[in-house]
């Protein structure tokens, strides 16, 4: 569900929002789900670097995890799809970098 406010020349406009048919500006929901799915492939892509895949595994996790308890997002489908999908991503990674890692601990 989103939230119809009136546009004007003064309003603030640092949410992510969009004008209908009518000239009403609606405002869309978290960005949250997107960071989520921006960390976990950040993480895959980095589960070489020690350390750096798994960080950014946990917090596509914690994004994930933190968007879809949102209210904003848990009305929206498509938003909660995005949310389990970054979820997913940084659970791939921290298990990717996690696998990277037990060969470089062996040598030490």
């Amino acid at each position: 569900m989103t939230a119809a406010v009136p546009d004007s020349s003064g309003a603030d406009h640092r949410m992510c929002s969009s004008l209908d048919d009518t000239g009403i500006r609606k405002q869309h929901g978290s960005r949250l789900p997107a960071v989520s799915i921006a960390l976990g492939v950040l993480s895959v892509a980095s589960f070489w670097v020690v350390g750096l895949g798994f960080l950014f595994g946990v917090a596509a996790v914690v994004c994930g995890a933190v968007a879809t308890a949102r209210s904003a997002v848990a009305d929206d489908e498509a938003a909660s799809l995005r949310a389990l999908l970054g979820v997913v991503a940084g659970a791939a990674g921290i298990t990717v970098s996690a696998i990277a890692l037990f060969p470089m601990l062996a040598q030490l």
